[in-house]
This record gives C-alpha cells, structure tokens and sequence, in this order.
C-alpha cells in the first residue's frame, strides 16, 4: 500500500510512525514550517521524514492545488491528514484510489471544527478522544472509519490531553491499519445532527470573566494554559497570565465572596466568581506583551 500523508504536529508523527510499522510506503508527506511567532513544543514531522529519508513538502495554503498533477502521478492508494493545518483541496482528496483519511482530535461528531482539545475542556467536558474519517469537502463531516476515548481529569490542562489524543490516535490507527492494509474501509455514519462545530480561538480568547462561575473561569484556564497562550486577568494596573487554578476548599474566611475579581489573603490569591465562589491562583505572572 502507498500513500501520501499531510502531517503536523505531535499527532502527524506519531500517527506517521504508525504507517511506517505497518509498512506502508510513504511517498510524500506534506507539512508545515514552524512559525517562529508560534511557541512550537511538539515534535517535528519533517525531522522524522529526514530521519527515515522520506520525500517531504511545506507549501502554503495557495500552494496546494497546484499539487495534483504530482499526486496524481504518484497515484497513493491512500491520501492521509494528520493535523495538517490548512483545508486539503477536493481535487487532491480525489487523488486517493482507496480512500482519503483525517485523524480529528475529539470524539466525532462532536467538537468538529478547529483547537478540539482546548474547546471540550472549556466546556467541561470529562471524555474526549481521536477520530479516524472520511474526508469530504465539509470538515470532519465525512463517515467514522475508527475511534478511541480518552478521559479528561478535573485538573488536567490542554497539553496534558492532548498528549493523552494523541496517544489515543494511535490506537486507532493500530485498530484499523490490518483493515485499510487489505483495502477495506470500517464506516459508520458520522451524525453531524448530533453534534457540534467551532471555530478557531485567539488569544484574547483568553480573557477572565469573573462574572462566571468558578468551574467556568477553572476550566478556562486549564484550556488554554501554556504553553498556549493563557487566561489572563488584570490587576493593580498591570495583564497577569493565570496558568493554574484550583477549586478545591478550603478558602479563608476573610474572602469576601460577593465581590468578584482577584483578592488576596495571607500571600495567598483568590479569584471571587460570580457565582459566589472561589478558584485559588496557584500561579500566574506577568503577561508577555507583544
């Protein structure tokens, strides 16, 4: 079996290294060059294709029509996507004899869309997972070819999930390679009803709103903490970055909790919420300014 891979990020590798075991020959692996305003902590898909003397790419999004012919003329029977960035035009999913893959980082049909990890934490979620799909025009819209849940911890940041996914992506794929190797694609429905999608997130995103409840604010943080960007709040004139929080009590009693914004007690700092409640800050600093 050939295919050609579109690759980023921790899941691109490791997902790669997958293919590789199963032997699948990989003729092609397009990816990204690193941004350098991006805090890059994940592991690299172009070192592993150096590594394994693998034909590799990173053109930029206008760049990836003009890619037909060449994948044409590879003619893969397989076309992958592992958090490659940038929507992988019709044109060239049709390039596939077999079929055209995407590894999504949540358990479809929910969280479709863009930063799936980050999202389902913000929302409090306890269980996300790794999705193999079909790959149609509309993102993650495409049939269920395999799936593997993971759990989300309380007190767990975004990395630490999404470390858990992309483990979780693995499985998968392990799961379904002796299948995809004999050219038979395992699908389900993906029902896009009972779902949900959502777009991609800035950093001022980011902002506290001590307005909302303290598992709201706790969960905020965990979304996004570093080496994402960061929650952040503003106090005694100055933009702090708040990287952990805990809801866990005892508080002081002196915390007067009708009062929402950040106090301090004891060297100790508490955010106040808006539903009378209270996160510790367990760290935060100084915000970088750009």
């Amino acid at each position: 079996m050939h295919a050609v891979v579109f690759a980023y990020h921790d899941v691109g590798v490791n997902c790669l290294k997958a293919l590789l075991h199963a032997d699948i020959k990989i003729d092609l692996v397009v990816t990204h060059q690193d941004d350098p305003n991006e805090n890059v902590w994940f592991g690299s898909v172009s070192e592993l294709c150096e590594d394994h003397q693998i034909p590799y790419i990173t053109p930029n999004a206008n760049q990836l029509m003009g890619l037909i012919p060449q994948i044409q003329k590879l003619a893969p029977d397989y076309v992958f996507s592992f958090y490659y960035r940038h929507m992988i035009p019709v044109g060239l999913l049709a390039c596939a004899k077999i079929a055209a893959l995407n590894m999504h980082g949540s358990l479809l049909p929910k969280y479709r869309g863009r930063a799936p990890v980050n999202w389902a934490i913000l929302h409090g979620e306890t269980e996300t997972g790794a999705t193999l799909h079909i790959m149609e025009a509309k993102p993650d819209a495409g049939d269920i070819v395999g799936q593997s849940a993971v759990s989300i911890e309380p007190n767990e940041t975004a990395t630490e999930v999404f470390g858990k996914v992309s483990q979780a992506a693995v499985t998968v794929m392990n799961q379904v390679l002796p299948e995809l190797i004999q050219g038979h694609i395992p699908r389900k429905p993906n029902r896009l009803a009972q779902g949900s999608y959502f777009g991609g997130r800035k950093p001022a995103d980011g902002e506290i709103l001590w307005q909302q409840t303290a598992k709201q604010v706790h969960d905020l943080v965990r979304a996004v903490a570093p080496p994402y960007p960061g929650a952040f709040t503003d106090w005694q004139g100055q933009r702090m970055t708040v990287a952990r929080t805990n809801l866990e009590a005892p508080f002081p009693a002196q915390l007067d909790l009708q009062l929402p914004g950040i106090q301090v007690v004891d060297n100790r700092v508490f955010g106040i919420c808006g539903n009378q409640k209270a996160v510790e800050i367990l760290e935060w600093f100084p915000a970088k300014t750009h």
